[in-house]
């Protein structure tokens, strides 16, 4: 039997591997790495023993404490929603306006709302609500269709222009140039009179036949002043605010091929109670407007006495 070979250097005894001329020293681990490894597999096993661990065909071993992260999740969710049934039920019940009357449900409502938004609508109108081209800004006093608690509620419970729900935001603008209803010049007329409208760079001479072609063909939608109409979803057309765009071109467009985009009825996706929050919350990013005031009671006056 070979004598083992010992390194000249050290002394110390090689493992007889060579690479590249370089001998590995046969050198102990230390002992306080050997018992940590011992004590690293002792507690693996232990573990499996008392933890769930060794996977199954349908499962996994329970180990002897039965401990379930599952469980414990599911059970931390209960008390979750033990702990806010309370408000979640005055938020299913109370009318919307007394929600708001109350400064501890009106927080608890704007904390689930805004949970609600980034889970559901932040994909079109963005994380802070300012909306994107073809999405509204959400913060801002201008809305299409009302700004009030019961305004958005409704929109929310509805969408826009969802067609599986007949009590939907509805509204079709003609495709006037798609459609033939205008020629092409008269588009581009009408275009620099809704740029007028606005106060922005435009042809007074075209702006001047495009108010006749506006009156006949846009103001029964947007008003004879261009001031929209939320009754049928019609914007205002004399302030900055452009869903699409406001440039002559793109208000080219939209004359030409209409828009018409959806929001999804959330009535049949979502429980009342986070419609509700939702719409706190949407209301109260800054452009939510005051509740109309009911209509008066007519008082009939008393009949006069029969002679």
């Amino acid at each position: 039997m070979a004598q083992p070979e010992h390194d000249e250097m050290s002394g110390v005894e090689t493992t007889g591997h060579e690479w590249d001329g370089i001998k590995e020293l046969n050198n102990p681990l230390p002992r306080w790495w050997i018992w940590t490894f011992y004590i690293t597999i002792a507690w693996a096993l232990v573990y499996t023993i008392l933890f769930p661990a060794w996977p199954l065909i349908d499962g996994a071993t329970q180990g002897l404490l039965g401990y379930s992260s599952r469980a414990n999740l599911a059970q931390s969710v209960q008390q979750a929603q033990q702990a806010q049934s309370g408000n979640l039920e005055k938020i299913r019940t109370l009318p919307l306006d007394e929600i708001r009357g109350d400064p501890a449900l009106l927080e608890f409502a704007n904390a689930g709302g805004r949970s609600a938004f980034a889970v559901n609508c932040v994909q079109c109108h963005g994380a802070g609500a300012a909306g994107a081209k073809g999405y509204p800004n959400l913060n801002d006093d201008e809305w299409l269709w009302g700004g009030t608690l019961d305004d958005i509620h409704h929109t929310l419970v509805h969408g826009v222009r969802h067609e599986a729900d007949e009590n939907t935001r509805n509204s079709q603008m003609p495709a006037f140039g798609r459609d033939g209803l205008l020629e092409r010049a008269q588009i581009a007329d009408t275009a620099d009179y809704v740029l007028s409208l606005s106060g922005e760079d435009h042809d007074a001479a075209a702006a001047g036949r495009g108010a006749t072609i506006f009156a006949e063909q846009c103001s029964v939608c947007h008003g004879a002043n261009g001031g929209g109409d939320r009754a049928q979803g019609a914007p205002s057309l004399r302030d900055a605010i452009w869903l699409f765009g406001g440039d002559r071109a793109t208000i080219v467009e939209t004359i030409t091929n209409a828009r018409r985009g959806v929001m999804p009825a959330w009535g049949d996706k979502l429980d009342e109670a986070t419609i509700k929050q939702l719409t706190v919350y949407v209301h109260s990013l800054g452009g939510g407007e005051a509740s109309k005031p009911a209509p008066a009671a007519s008082v009939e006056a008393p009949a006069a006495a029969m002679p």
